[in-house]
């Protein structure tokens, strides 16, 4: 492609409302441009590279046996009403009428679509297993979009579903996407872990996040420091405390005028944090919840959610409600004879003794409050882990990194096929429901992640295999003859090879064109300057400083070199 045909605006400055890497050099490479608040329109160089992560997942998809095809984005609501999730998905739902007053969303993802396709087709055993997948744009109403295409309203996303006669079936499923989802981000040069995550909106019994290392990460990761654990914050479990065989002491009421908080409380009782147990109250679809968990630890809230059956709305409580729930201002909630419809106990709490806590009463706190003696409720795992908790397969402690996911994996055994009525007819006979797995990789999300990791103070530094030109071949001068022709003659030479190459034909100094092949990240660099007179170019990659002269008799072999190095497929 010649760059003075291309639409390429590059930026010289970082726009004022980018916040992260990825965000800035997408805006100043000319890939992206913001229409509305989380919704962007994808510009030549943006979608050359979307389009080859495309290929990439397909190439790899197929090598598992998958077949593509492409659903509806506007789907009835009838379908999520079938399922359960017509309200479960809440506010991030586009929802929409037709002209009949007829419901209908803009998918956010489509287990429900592929589900009704395979009970529409499949009666047999004999049919499966199958997996089915499309590459297709998602919309959901984000609260908060932010980092560019890291968090929108609208994206483009891989999502796939198996299907299966049973759950060793879908083992082998989950298995393959996890390889294949392995082979799809090591070919984008992305270095990624998957780990432990919660099934979320999605449902289904186990999942795993693909998670990039990143500052700017949504998500906390817990690895273990020794074994091969890892989990999304969500998700991470640690080893609890044993259970304490201190005796327990009399209940002691102590009047605590203006403490309200864990520190304040160490300061006036001359305990540690651990020593307390604090009471927060949320409020779940309407329903009160306390959760209490030791003072020097945080609520989880997915672990919440879950335990109570999974919520919709799910929020700390206000002034009112607390109130109403303990008969006592902010900040003496306790859980002896709190008033809610469900109190949620950790385990820590219950293998503790003697605790402080909040007596239900503005002004006044409670010594040596035990669970099982002075108050119930349902005992599990409400917390964050922290870095000093022990890992629960080797004992080790844990690390905790901020991270970027970019694909996620789910069984989902039978959640939408026993809704849906999504049958077959097995060996024997009999009916049952179809055993389903889900699989998604945002593309926009993948070609973020892959330029916070890939970057320097120029620019983006592309992977060959998803740059969206392969090499630039630049003229210094194009009103001088002898580099244009040779110029114009390499380019024709290179594309006959299978490269694909930009020839900078630009009136432009060399500095701003080596400056934009820098800032667009394109992996090869062929300058063409005084030393063609002497049959030689200037051959440098974007990812180091050093450069060469070599002969052109010599430039096909070193770029062949390039992409074996790579293991990228020339042509």
């Amino acid at each position: 492609m010649k760059m003075s045909k291309m639409l390429m605006p590059t930026l010289r400055e970082v726009p004022a409302d980018a916040e992260i890497t990825s965000h800035q050099l997408m805006l100043r490479a000319g890939m992206i441009r913001k229409m509305a608040s989380g919704v962007y329109n994808q510009l030549p160089m943006g979608i050359r590279v979307f389009k080859k992560i495309e290929n990439i997942i397909r190439e790899e998809l197929e090598k598992k046996g998958c077949q593509e095809i492409l659903c509806s984005g506007l789907i009835p609501a009838e379908l999520w009403k079938e399922s359960g999730r017509w309200d479960v998905m809440g506010a991030e739902m586009m929802r929409l009428k037709d002209r009949n007053e007829r419901d209908f969303c803009l998918g956010p993802t489509h287990e429900e679509v592929f589900t009704d396709i395979i009970r529409q087709e499949i009666t047999s055993y004999k049919q499966l297993p199958l997996n089915l997948y499309q590459i297709q744009v998602k919309y959901r109403d984000e609260r908060r979009p932010r980092f560019g295409v890291m968090r929108t309203k609208t994206f483009t996303m891989k999502d796939a579903y198996s299907f299966d006669v049973d759950q060793e079936g879908l083992d082998k499923s989950y298995q393959d996407m996890f390889e294949a989802y392995t082979n799809i981000f090591a070919r984008c040069d992305l270095d990624n872990s998957p780990v432990q995550a919660d099934t979320g909106a999605i449902g289904g019994s186990v999942s795993a996040e693909f998670m990039v290392k990143s500052e700017v990460g949504e998500d906390e990761i817990v690895f273990c420091s020794n074994c091969d654990y890892a989990a999304n914050m969500e998700k991470a479990v640690a080893q609890s405390s044993e259970a304490s065989t201190e005796e327990m002491k009399e209940l002691k009421e102590v009047h605590t005028p203006g403490v309200h908080t864990i520190e304040e409380l160490e300061n006036f009782f001359k305990l540690s944090a651990d020593k307390f147990a604090k009471t927060l109250v949320y409020v779940a679809d309407g329903k009160t919840v306390a959760v209490v968990v030791r003072g020097d630890r945080e609520v989880n809230e997915v672990k919440v959610g879950n335990a109570i059956g999974g919520v919709v709305e799910f929020e700390l409580a206000n002034e009112a409600t607390v109130e109403a729930v303990t008969n006592a201002t902010v900040g003496f909630a306790g859980p002896i004879e709190i008033k809610a419809d469900y109190v949620l106990i950790d385990n820590e709490v219950a293998n503790a003794r003697n605790l402080v806590v909040g007596a239900n009463k503005s002004e006044y706190h409670i010594e040596n409050a035990n669970y099982g003696r002075d108050f119930e409720g349902t005992v599990g795992d409400f917390r964050n882990v922290t870095e000093s908790d022990k890992c629960t397969k080797c004992g080790s402690h844990f690390e905790i990194a901020r991270g970027v996911e970019v694909g996620h994996i789910f069984k989902l055994g039978t959640k939408y096929s026993e809704s849906m009525g999504a049958n077959f007819v097995d060996k024997d006979g009999k009916s049952k429901p179809i055993v389903m797995g889900c699989y998604g990789i945002g593309v926009e999300r993948t070609a973020a992640a892959v330029i916070e990791q890939h970057h320097d103070e120029n620019g983006i530094i592309w992977p060959l295999s998803i740059a969206p030109y392969h090499l630039v071949v630049v003229p210094v001068n194009i009103k001088k003859a002898e580099q244009m022709e040779a110029a114009e003659k390499l380019y024709a030479q290179l594309q006959s090879m299978g490269v694909e190459v930009l020839l900078d034909d630009r009136d432009e100094r060399a500095g701003v064109k080596f400056k934009d092949s820098e800032l667009i990240g394109i992996p090869m660099r062929i300058t063409v300057g005084k030393d063609i007179t002497e049959g030689k170019v200037e051959f440098k990659l974007r990812d180091q400083a050093d450069k060469e002269l070599i002969s052109l008799d010599e430039i096909e072999a070193r770029i062949k070199a390039e992409f074996e190095k790579n293991n990228v497929k020339l042509g």
